[in-house]
């Protein structure tokens, strides 16, 4: 009310007495109100009002709303024919679409050329040009370079503190995989470039989520027909494309072992339309009928990706020298994980989990207790070893023992295995069902073919995004966590880049 408003702007600025307040407006969200007051009180009877909740408009015109509005009408009206006018005029160019290619072409070469021109150090009649080449071709660049130009070449070596662009260099299969990597960081000078080695654990998991035979012969062709039919695409989406085959391949081969050709459509069709169900029995076990076991196997495989990635660490370290550091932060680790997992083996609680009973000899459960204590005495005592203060060195060297919980988070995220497979399979199983449900019948089979086309689709779609983004995470949060920092800038040559236009030199 215009009351409460008064009341508002005296307890809050009392020595205010030239004031005018209307209301404008007022609806069951909020009230819009005008104030008048003396220019050197304004800022006191603003501050006021926000007290109460008021705020000044966001957009603030000069004009009549009405009026401002016309205007702005009009304006767009007259953007609107000035849009169709342009349309009309590129249309008008189709002719010239080819020849507007290689000139878009040109001028995208010319403005990276002057772009590097810029950034030269030049006087009238020199200029200093410098940069990164790859070892392997710097005696073929400089024999290039001195050959054409009358010029002096200096090779020099990286410095010690230098820290150069990074340029990857892997096999057909694992460069598929250097987008992901990119995506987290390329590797920082001295660290090893892990994209061979994720790569295989990369389509391996991948496949393992999706997990479908149907799905992966799918994905498969389609990506290997997209890679034939545009040969040109950007070197990235190439990547990416060709990493999409690969793990389609993958999941082929998980899905003929997990018995999963759109679920199990054969069976429902089969016993559906047919009266006799027949069934394609998985070459090694169905995760819906033996989820438990899947479990194991997502977990066992995850220890190895993680020990793989500690080994990468222990490397690194060895090459560098560091014989010390390999002992007391990787081989203390194998020894009291190691020790760990073979106390757990024969217990009653992985029994329960496995629905298996594996039973040591008393030898090998002494060697797994030593083993375990081993290390983590020496982890104990030898983690905080740059601090010489003992007590310091102990408490440091407990927090990094107590480290252990966070291998056992990173083991069982690798459970994110079973749960998108039995995904998968579910939803498609609960597709074929929902498809199946007019029975033997005309009517039943348009149904099944519209549901099993649609429910399929989006199945496929939902957990192709869901392995992807898992896998990415499996990489990125457990696997680079042992070993990999990352940060490093790639390698990117001034090269001829065009989008329409191949350039081919020839000797005339």
């Amino acid at each position: 009310t215009l009351e409460s408003i008064y009341q508002l702007i005296a307890e809050r600025c009392p020595e205010t007495e030239a004031l005018d307040v209307q209301i404008i407006l007022k609806d069951k969200d909020a009230a819009y109100v005008v104030v008048i007051c003396m220019k050197e009180e304004a800022l006191a009877v603003e501050d006021a009002l926000r007290t109460g909740g008021f705020a000044r408009p966001s957009q603030t015109v000069d004009e009549i709303p009405a009026v401002k509005k016309e205007q702005l009408e009009a304006q767009i009206e007259e953007l609107n024919q000035h849009m169709e006018a342009i349309s009309e005029k590129i249309k008008a160019c189709e002719d010239s679409r080819e020849e507007l290619k290689m000139v878009g072409d040109y001028f995208r070469m010319r403005t990276k050329k002057y772009e590097v021109l810029g950034t030269l150090p030049q006087s009238e009649r020199t200029f200093v040009l410098s940069g990164y080449v790859p070892a392997k071709a710097s005696s073929a660049v400089e024999k290039a370079i001195g050959e054409k130009f009358d010029c002096v070449v200096d090779v020099e070596d990286l410095k010690e503190d230098e820290e150069p662009p990074v340029l990857l260099k892997n096999n057909a299969f694992a460069s598929s995989v250097e987008g992901v990597l990119e995506a987290y960081g390329m590797p920082c000078k001295g660290e090893v470039d892990p994209t061979a080695i994720m790569s295989f654990f990369y389509v391996f998991f991948f496949g393992m989520m999706l997990s479908d035979a149907a799905y992966g012969a799918i994905v498969a062709i389609a990506c290997f027909i997209v890679l034939k039919k545009f040969p040109r695409m950007d070197k990235g989406m190439h990547k990416t494309i060709k990493l999409f085959m690969f793990c389609g391949v993958s999941t082929i081969v998980w899905g003929v072992l997990f018995g999963g050709y759109f679920g199990d459509v054969v069976d429902v069709v089969t016993r559906t339309f047919f009266g006799e169900q027949i069934t394609v029995p998985a070459l090694w076990f169905a995760p819906l009928n033996d989820p438990m076991k899947l479990l194991v196997y997502s977990m066992l495989f995850g220890l190895i990706h993680l020990f793989v990635g500690l080994g990468i660490k222990g490397y690194m370290l060895i090459r560098d020298g560091k014989i010390l550091d390999f002992f007391c932060d990787v081989v203390l680790w194998y020894l009291f994980l190691i020790g760990l997992i073979m106390m757990l083996l024969p217990s009653d609680l992985f029994a329960s989990i496995a629905q298996m009973e594996i039973v040591f000899p008393p030898v090998l459960n002494t060697v797994s207790k030593g083993l375990a204590i081993a290390g983590a005495v020496g982890i104990l005592l030898m983690s905080g070893r740059d601090n010489k203060n003992p007590v310091l060195r102990i408490a440091l060297g407990a927090y990094d023992l107590y480290n252990i919980t966070g291998w056992l988070s990173d083991v069982l995220s690798y459970s994110r295995l079973l749960a998108l497979g039995l995904a998968t399979g579910v939803i498609a199983s609960v597709v074929n069902q929902m498809g199946s449900m007019l029975g033997k019948s005309i009517a039943g089979a348009i149904l099944f073919i519209v549901v099993f086309v649609i429910g399929h689709a989006m199945n496929m779609a939902i957990n192709l995004l869901g392995a992807y983004v898992h896998t990415n995470r499996l990489q990125y949060v457990e696997f680079f966590g042992k070993f990999y920092e990352g940060g490093g800038r790639s390698f990117e040559p001034f090269e001829t880049n065009t989008k329409y236009v191949d350039i081919k030199e020839e000797n005339l």
